[in-house]
C-alpha cells in the first residue's frame, strides 16, 4: 500500500517507502558499524620501551617502599609474631596477658596520661603562639624566624635536653637556686623534675614548637574572604570563630594534637636519661627488655608491650588521617 510506513529495522523507527538509508547508519544492514560488536583485536604486547617507562615511573616509589618494608612492616610483623610465641616457639597468650596486668598495665596508663597532658597543653599553647605569628604585621620575617627556631627546638631531645633541664630546674639548678634565693623553693612545695610532672615540663620544650610547625599551614588555609563575608553579614570576632573559623580549624587542631600524642608516647631517651627508669613508662620498660634486664622465660613480654604500643599508635593515626581528610575538604573550598 502506497501510504503505509515500513519498519526501518532500527529501534522501533519507521522509514517511508522508497526512502534511501544513509550509508554507515544503523539502519543500513551493510554498514560497517552495524555489526553487533567490533573485533577487539589482539592484546597489546609488552615491549621493552613500555617496560622501561614503567620502571622510570616507579623509580621514585621503589626506594620508599623498600624502606617501609624493611624498617616498618618487617619489625612490626616480627613483634606481632613474637608477642604470641613462648620460648620454644609455640603459640601462647601468656605474654599478652602479662603485658596487660600489673606493672606493665600501670606503664601503659602512665604513658597515656603523660601523652595526653603533653599533647593537649602544648596543643593549646602552640595554637596561641602560631596564631600570634599568623596575625603579626610583619608576618613574613617573623614566620621564617619562628619556623626556623621551632624546627631546632622540636628536634632537640634525648640526653642533651635532660642535662639542660637538670642544670636549670634540678634540685641544684640555676633557676631552682634563684627561686630559692627569692624565698620560693619549688622542691619544698612538692615539685620535682624527676616525677611525672617534671617530665611534662620537659616535654613542653619540644612539643610546643612541634605544634607551631604543624598548625601554621592550617591557619594559613583560613581565607580572608571568609572573615570579610562574615563581617559584612554583621558577625563579630567571636561569631566568626564560633561559626566559621572554629569549625574549619577544629579537625586540623585535633589532628595536630593526635600527632603530638604519638610523638610523646614514643619518646624514650629524654625520660630515660632524666629519671633512670623510676617512672614506669612503657617505652622505658621495652628498653629494659632490649637491654637484657629480663627474667628468664619472659623474653617475649617486651614484644607484647611493643604490640600494645603499635595498636595505640595505629588507632591515633587512623583518627589523625580522618581528621586531616575532613580538614582538607574545607581548605579546598
Amino acid at each position: 500500500m502506497a501510504g503505509t510506513l515500513q519498519p526501518s529495522g532500527g529501534r522501533g523507527g519507521v522509514v517511508p517507502p522508497g526512502a534511501s538509508r544513509a550509508p554507515g547508519s544503523v539502519t543500513d544492514p551493510g554498514a560497517p558499524g552495524s555489526e553487533a560488536a567490533a573485533d577487539p583485536g589482539p592484546p597489546a604486547r609488552l615491549t621493552i620501551p613500555k617496560l622501561l617507562r614503567g620502571l622510570r615511573r616507579a623509580a621514585g616509589v621503589i626506594p620508599f617502599g623498600v624502606y617501609v618494608a624493611l624498617f616498618l612492616i618487617a619489625p612490626m610483623v616480627a613483634v606481632t609474631i613474637g608477642a604470641f610465641q613462648d620460648n620454644s616457639g609455640g603459640f601462647t597468650l601468656s605474654n599478652v596477658n602479662a603485658a596487660t596486668h600489673g606493672v606493665y598495665l600501670k606503664g601503659f596508663w602512665q604513658s597515656i596520661i603523660l601523652s595526653v597532658l603533653t599533647s593537649v597543653i602544648p596543643g593549646i599553647l602552640g595554637l596561641i603562639i602560631a596564631y600570634t605569628i599568623f596575625t603579626a604585621k610583619r608576618g613574613r620575617v617573623l614566620r621564617q624566624m619562628a619556623i626556623t627556631a621551632a624546627g631546632v627546638f622540636a628536634n632537640f631531645g634525648g640526653v642533651p635536653l635532660a642535662f639542660l633541664f637538670i642544670a636549670t630546674l634540678g634540685s641544684s639548678g640555676l633557676v631552682s637556686q634563684w627561686l630559692t634565693s627569692l624565698g620560693f623553693d619549688p622542691y619544698a612545695h612538692g615539685f620535682t623534675l624527676y616525677s611525672l610532672s617534671g617530665v611534662v615540663v620537659v616535654y613542653l620544650y619540644f612539643q610546643i614548637p612541634l605544634m607551631v610547625l604543624v598548625i601554621l599551614p592550617a591557619l594559613e588555609g583560613l581565607r580572608p574572604a571568609w572573615r570579610e563575608a562574615a563581617a559584612n553579614l554583621g558577625a563579630r570576632t567571636w561569631d566568626y570563630w564560633r561559626y566559621v573559623g572554629g569549625p574549619v580549624l577544629l579537625p586540623s587542631f585535633l589532628g595536630c594534637v593526635l600527632l603530638l600524642f604519638g610523638s610523646a608516647l614514643s619518646a624514650y631517651a629524654t625520660t630515660e636519661a632524666l629519671t633512670n627508669g623510676t617512672i614506669p613508662l612503657t617505652s622505658i620498660q621495652i628498653g629494659s627488655f632490649l637491654n637484657g634486664n629480663v627474667i628468664a622465660g619472659q623474653e617475649n613480654i617486651g614484644k607484647a608491650l611493643g604490640l600494645g604500643m603499635v595498636v595505640i599508635i595505629a588507632v591515633a593515626m587512623v583518627i589523625y588521617v580522618a581528621m586531616q581528610r575532613r580538614a582538607a575538604k574545607w581548605l579546598r573550598c
